[in-house]
């Protein structure tokens, strides 16, 4: 039975040095862009609270954060329709930040100074969470960022509801190195050109190299954003595994995921020959393809939308009548993936902070988020750490199954604390 190192000892490092605590639906008002009037904050005005939702709804990333944005008026639809937070409705205030990374930071602004916003939910590329930091820290904003991503930061203005690498990349790495996982002695790192693939890959470099894999036996590659053309790139990673048993990392993010899937099954690579281990696709990113071919193909999440649970069935649910109730495209074949639940987790929790804290201040929910809980549709209860602003979460490992649905083949005991800093990368 596959064993995971890295849950048995520390292989990022904890902290920063010196850190301080960190401490029967309704039609959403779906706002979209607000004029620059003059408003008062949420705390003195109105009968409402606004709340942020700050996706791209057009561009490259599309395809993976418009089902972001959906989960989180669900999750305010709900909210409204149990009473609201302080006795005050929610009242959203979408923004389209149109894959444009400058432009999360410009529409995190308005969010915040204009639209006097007491949160934000939003982001998923590590480039527009970076872009949207010195504006949330700068202004005293708030961020919930719900996608795995790749460490190194800390922010007491952003709470981090996806995956750290050793709660994700690295027990992924373990898994396929595993025999249950087949015995991989050779590594294809393959991503979008961007901060996070990249600084995942060098820590993954590092950590196949202490466990005694040759610089010849890692091959790293990356394309832009949006990129359609694979045909070049998985000829060539058939030839590099010729000889050895081979799998494949992906991080490669958004609707490039589609070409790339495409040309695995164009060009024969079957799992039981390549395995391939995704860390950015999940059940929405394979909704638009055939996946017949993909079959035994493999994910690392915190969560999948096929696990038995009662606190899933109900999620689930919700998240299908709301799809129906309004619309949505595709809403029969609707679908949930991890960071949907980190979106939603997330939300519940920053209504458990407001009514502890009494208010929304910022300073106050930071405070009152230290060692928040919530029992999350992945089955575990989920706790927000008192120290770094991440989810103690459980490491899950999924095969693709014919149906675009996972097959869980590994899931932790019990949610694994997440350590932000790689002592492979100095800070």
């Amino acid at each position: 039975m596959f064993q995971q190192n890295v849950l048995t000892k520390t292989i990022l490092a904890a902290t920063v040095a010196g850190a301080v605590v960190l401490t029967g639906c309704s039609k959403p008002a779906e706002k979209a862009e607000a004029p620059a009037a003059e408003t008062k904050t949420t705390e003195t005005s109105g009968e409402t609270i606004k709340v942020g939702i700050l996706h791209s709804l057009s561009g490259t990333m599309a395809i993976s954060e418009t089902s972001l944005k959906d989960t989180a008026l669900m999750a305010i639809n709900e909210i409204n329709a149990n009473g609201g937070v302080l006795g005050k409705k929610l009242e959203p205030v979408v923004v389209d930040p149109a894959s444009d990374w400058p432009l999360f930071a410009e529409k995190a602004r308005q969010l915040i100074t204009q639209d006097k916003v007491a949160v934000i939910f939003g982001c998923w590329t590590s480039v527009s969470r970076k872009s949207v930091l010195p504006v949330v820290e700068e202004l005293n904003g708030l961020l919930f960022y719900p996608v795995q991503y790749e460490g190194q930061e800390q922010s007491k203005n952003i709470f981090y509801t996806g995956a750290a690498p050793n709660q994700q990349a690295i027990p992924a790495v373990e898994y396929l190195m595993s025999e249950e996982g087949g015995k991989a002695e050779r590594f294809v790192l393959l991503g979008t050109d961007y901060v996070y693939p990249r600084t995942t890959n060098k820590i993954l470099r590092a950590f196949l190299k202490s466990k005694g894999v040759a610089d010849a036996d890692i091959m790293e590659e990356y394309t832009p954003f949006g990129h359609s053309n694979y045909q070049t790139i998985v000829s060539n990673v058939k030839k590099f595994a010729a000889g050895k048993k081979t799998a494949v990392i992906s991080t490669i993010n958004g609707d490039s995921n589609v070409p790339f899937y495409r040309e695995l099954g164009n060009q024969g690579i079957k799992a039981s020959d390549i395995p391939v281990m995704a860390f950015s696709v999940g059940e929405e990113e394979l909704r638009g393809i055939d996946t017949k071919p993909l079959v035994g193909h493999l994910a690392a999440w915190n969560y999948f939308m096929s696990v038995k649970n009662p606190t899933n069935t109900e999620f689930t649910g919700k998240m299908k009548q709301y799809a129906v109730d309004f619309k949505l495209p595709n809403a029969d074949k609707f679908v949930t993936n991890d960071p949907m639940e980190a979106t939603y987790v997330g939300i519940n929790m920053w209504k458990q902070a407001v009514e502890k804290a009494g208010s929304t201040d910022v300073d106050k929910v930071r405070e009152a988020m230290a060692g928040q809980t919530f029992n999350a549709p992945s089955g575990y209860q989920l706790q927000m750490d008192a120290s770094n602003h991440h989810l103690h979460k459980p490491v899950m490992i999924g095969q693709i199954r014919a149906d675009g649905q996972f097959d869980v083949v590994y899931k932790t005991p019990k949610t694994i604390q997440a350590e932000p800093w790689s002592p492979y990368i100095p800070k």
